[in-house]
């Protein structure tokens, strides 16, 4: 990227295509403090909007119930699919706090336009229509399992010069970032998928073709005691297969012979048994837990 000397606010933009204006810190900027108050009063907590948005954006890109992949830095994920994850998320925040899609740019806030931005690097590409606009910058970093939002006005100053990528995208600089944007979280942690804590050997079990669903699951179970395991996890172990989540629902007594209580936030004597013991279940989430009870002896599992 070319050096970029940047102006700070207070002095004239050089955006020439929509007229030269004055460069704006977050503090000063009336639209930008009007959409902060929007988001930083809306229903659901902006961090926790975002953290579902990318479970569900990486989720859907990851595709498990078709493809049995659970991990998205995997060598199996192509670069480009990861890339996409962003362009998903867009849709995702957008239902998850009741936006509208527009154009040019994604959305209106307080009838704000604003772009929705997001990276699994270091920069964003900002598109020609969003110079000088509104942007929630969302950076995700993978390897650490984290995010975080800024919201920034874009101003075409503080964007890396030059035709920029081919699309003539440019990249907003670090110093715009840290001391002209306004923060919407700081770190924010991103749940991962349990099935990335087994290790290769267990993996091979519990997606194995062979053998049926339920004795899989079990052995996910007993590999994953007291984790909370949420339901796209047994549709990636039953990839391909019909019906997962009613094989999922045959476990619980199997589990209770070999010492295992298997509790799912759907039902409420689950929920209540898991809050009893300080653990908080949503609806489709699952988690089995040891009960004291050794084996009482094998039972045929169904297939």
């Amino acid at each position: 990227m070319a050096r970029l000397i940047l102006q700070g606010p207070g002095e004239p933009c050089s955006n020439t295509e929509s007229g030269e204006h004055e460069l704006l810190a977050s503090a000063d900027d009336v639209e930008l403090q009007s959409v902060a108050s929007w988001l930083s009063s809306h229903s659901v907590p902006v961090a926790d909007a975002y953290t579902e948005a990318i479970r569900n954006s990486i989720d859907y890109v990851l595709d498990g119930g078709r493809t049995g992949r659970f991990d998205l830095m995997s060598p199996e994920v192509h670069p480009g699919e990861r890339a996409s994850v962003g362009a998903k998320l867009e849709y995702e925040i957008l239902r998850i706090l009741g936006l509208p899609k527009t154009r040019p740019l994604d959305t209106l806030i307080a009838d704000v336009p604003v772009d929705i931005k997001v990276t699994v690097g270091d920069n964003w590409a900002i598109p020609t229509e969003a110079h000088c606009q509104l942007c929630i910058c969302t950076q995700i970093q993978l390897k650490n399992n984290r995010h975080r939002s800024w919201l920034v006005r874009a101003h075409r100053s503080w964007l890396y010069r030059g035709k920029g990528n081919k699309d003539q995208k440019r990249g907003l600089a670090i110093q715009a970032r840290e001391q002209w944007s306004l923060p919407l979280y700081d770190w924010t942690e991103l749940p991962v998928n349990p099935l990335r804590y087994l290790t290769e050997e267990q993996v091979a079990q519990v997606l194995a073709k062979k053998p049926g669903q339920v004795r899989r699951m079990l052995k996910m179970f007993h590999f994953l005691e007291g984790h909370i395991i949420p339901r796209n996890v047994f549709l990636t172990v039953g990839s391909g297969k019909q019906d997962p989540m009613r094989r999922a629902r045959q476990l619980r007594d199997l589990a209770a012979k070999e010492g295992l209580t298997v509790l799912c936030g759907t039902w409420v004597d689950s929920r209540d048994q898991a809050a009893a013991r300080g653990i908080t279940l949503q609806p489709g989430e699952w988690i089995a837990l040891r009960d004291g009870a050794g084996p009482e002896g094998e039972e045929a599992l169904p297939a």
